[in-house]
């Protein structure tokens, strides 16, 4: 910022405030600012600085377009303001005082911000007031409410499942601030840990439903985009069952959840509760939920709901007689009695728009989320899939997907660009910068971003990476993916002291406890190298037991210059682990040896979650080095599960 001032449009009575930083996938960081203006908040004055894991900048993500210069005298009192703003509301409940701050519209616009909760049109409403501080008229509005639609554990969607809760409350003991209730928000009590009965009517049974749901989403946001928790920083949020309304919303603070027209089931189908948790993941992500241009962002919104719906689904891969996965949203709680409530690969065929227009600022935002929609079925599946229904395109042109779960990385990397101002524009700039960051060297992924935007009809915009991304790619020194045997060798000196789960080159069986991943599948194909790979279904049948393990690569020869290691790690393990169980990545070359990467244990529970290492190895170049893979459970009392995938060194 201090070498580019005018990049960011500083004025001379700010001040930028570091807000927090947002880590994603390969090292990845993401840090966002606020601004101040005369020392009142600027509202869409944020901005995002994208860097490398070593602290490099990547890009940034800005939406104000010009230097502030205001006025901060205020011409209204702010009890007109208030007056005001309650007025938008039918029934209020309680209002907060209206504050100054400056919009960051123009110039600048000095506006009062009032926060009014209540209901509006038999709707509940948290909704935030915006009136001008001069001519005393309301600008902007936004609602913190989203709603699903305008218009030995008993689950009903998804049959007998085992949900990760405290002995006798639905509260998850692994997972801080995800707990189920009622309308009340009282929490539900029992006498053991068994929930439910299976009825599409009772509630309890809702509260399994929407558990099971949440846990898996929890699981996805780790394992597949490298977020954590639902909140970004390991928490997640209470839900509600029992609201009689054929609806379901997020409110800012918890989910609420009501039932289909009909009466018959609960609306919380999986795809329902990870749209409602979807939000809070938007809500907590750089920008907010508030700002736009009119409905647009409000529409973005309902679409990341349907996204991280349709996501969950996936990466729960139910059979085709529960809830096998689609992008269809709502189709199993039949809200209102004509199925799906909205066709993310043809929103038209449930009568919202497919592509984008100028009309979509002033369209209802369950409908304006069509356009996001329909993009990221492109990007996932493409326009004709092999196994999945076909999709026309705003352009004509024939779309090729890259998968779901690289799709997912690339729409979470643009939401941790996400700035107040946000819109389909700056989605696609911000996605197309994500995918040259999260996949450096390939041009396929960022391709696919651009022609799914331009088949939805949002065009190239100015200052939009190519996606050669002006640089040659780094010439690849050394590559595994464990897909194949290239000598890496496991107890290479014979000290090795673990009695079980040893290195192993092989495809990984997942394992869980109670909600807790442990081992994972590889990260990238269908093998890897894990802590014995075969583990089946039972989580502690081959885990790392009585000692140390190692494994030791070939020998690398390295080439003069600059040289990168990169490597995919992830260490697991429940309570019973300590702080001596570990997993170490070292370099050991003919003058000495150093660490790339050190992961300890702890006495709590660790879910296993993908994360990507990079380590700068220009000190060895022109040298013949080896990687080292320790891992250690200190005792047989210990489950300790860790994994190593996708290493690469390049030279540039």
């Amino acid at each position: 910022m201090a070498a580019q001032p005018a990049e960011f449009k500083k004025a001379p009575e700010e001040k930028i405030v570091r807000r927090g930083v947002t880590s994603g996938l390969r090292g990845l960081q993401h840090v966002s600012y606020d601004r101040y203006y005369d020392d009142l908040p600027v509202y869409g004055g944020d901005f995002v600085v994208t860097t490398d894991a070593a602290g490099g900048v990547l890009s940034t993500s800005l939406g104000q377009t010009r230097q502030l210069d205001v006025s901060t005298e205020a011409a209204v009192p702010a009890a007109r303001a208030a007056k005001t703003s309650r007025a938008r509301v039918s029934e209020v409940e309680s209002a907060s005082a209206p504050r100054l701050m400056v919009l960051a519209e123009g110039t600048g616009r000095l506006v009062y911000e009032t926060v009014v909760t209540g209901t509006h049109e038999k709707a509940p409403t948290k909704l935030h007031v915006y009136v001008d501080a001069e001519t005393g008229k309301v600008v902007e509005t936004w609602d913190e409410v989203r709603d699903a639609a305008a218009a030995d554990d008993q689950s009903h969607y998804h049959g007998t499942v085992d949900i990760s809760t405290a002995a006798t409350s639905m509260t998850d003991p692994l997972r801080s601030g995800v707990r189920c209730g009622g309308q009340n928000g009282s929490t539900y009590t029992g006498t053991d840990s068994a929930w439910g009965n299976g009825s599409g009517t009772n509630l309890e049974t809702a509260c399994v439903d929407a558990m099971y749901a949440v846990q898996k989403q929890w699981d996805m946001l780790g394992g597949w985009l490298g977020r954590n928790g639902i909140n970004g920083s390991g928490g997640g949020f209470p839900m509600r069952v029992g609201l009689n309304q054929a609806n379901a919303y997020w409110n800012g603070s918890y989910t609420n959840y009501g039932r289909n027209s009909a009466g018959t089931r609960q609306a919380t189908g999986a795809d329902v509760v990870a749209h409602e948790n979807g939000h809070a993941v938007f809500s907590t992500t750089p920008g907010g939920a508030g700002g736009g241009n009119g409905n647009e962002k409000g529409g973005i919104n309902e679409s990341a709901g349907d996204i991280f719906g349709a996501l969950t689904e996936h990466y729960m891969n139910e059979p085709a007689n529960l809830d096998p996965p689609d992008y269809l949203v709502g189709e199993e709680v039949d809200l209102v009695g004509n199925g799906p409530i909205r066709n993310m690969y043809n929103p038209a065929a449930l009568g919202d728009p497919n592509c984008y227009s100028s009309s979509i600022p002033r369209t209802e935002v369950h409908a304006a989320a069509g356009p996001q929609n329909h993009w990221f079925y492109l990007l996932a599946e493409g326009s004709n899939p092999s196994d999945g229904p076909a999709s026309p395109t705003c352009d004509g042109s024939t779309v090729t997907g890259i998968g779901i779960q690289k799709a997912g990385q690339i729409f979470m990397g643009g939401l941790n660009r996400k700035v107040t101002n946000w819109s389909h524009a700056r989605a696609r700039v911000e996605t197309v910068n994500a995918a040259l960051e999260l996949f450096p060297g390939s041009a396929t992924e960022c391709n696919a971003v651009k022609a799914a935007w331009s088949a939805v009809s949002v065009p190239a915009q100015s200052g939009e990476q190519p996606c050669g991304g002006g640089q040659e790619p780094p010439d690849t020194v050394f590559s595994d993916g464990f897909e194949s045997a290239q000598g890496w060798t496991t107890d290479p000196d014979g000290t090795d002291t673990a009695t079980a789960g040893a290195w192993e080159r092989g495809t990984p069986q997942p394992t869980s406890w109670s909600g807790t991943s442990l081992q994972l599948a590889a990260a990238g194909g269908s093998a890897g190298l894990a802590t014995g790979a075969a583990a089946g279904s039972a989580a502690g049948g081959n885990d790392l037991d009585g000692g140390v393990t190692t494994a030791r690569s070939p020998a690398i020869a390295l080439p003069a210059g600059s040289l990168s290691l990169r490597f995919s790690w992830y260490l697991a393990h429940l309570n019973n682990s300590s702080a001596d169980d570990y997993l170490r990545v070292r370099v050991v070359g003919p003058n000495g040896s150093s660490t790339a990467l050190s992961a300890g244990g702890a006495a709590t529970n660790r879910a296993g979650s993908w994360q990507t290492a990079t380590y700068d190895l220009s000190a060895y170049a022109g040298q013949s080095v080896r990687l080292v893979v320790e891992a250690a459970d200190a005792g047989t009392a210990s489950l300790v599960e860790t994994g190593l995938d996708n290493v690469q060194i390049t030279a540039s």
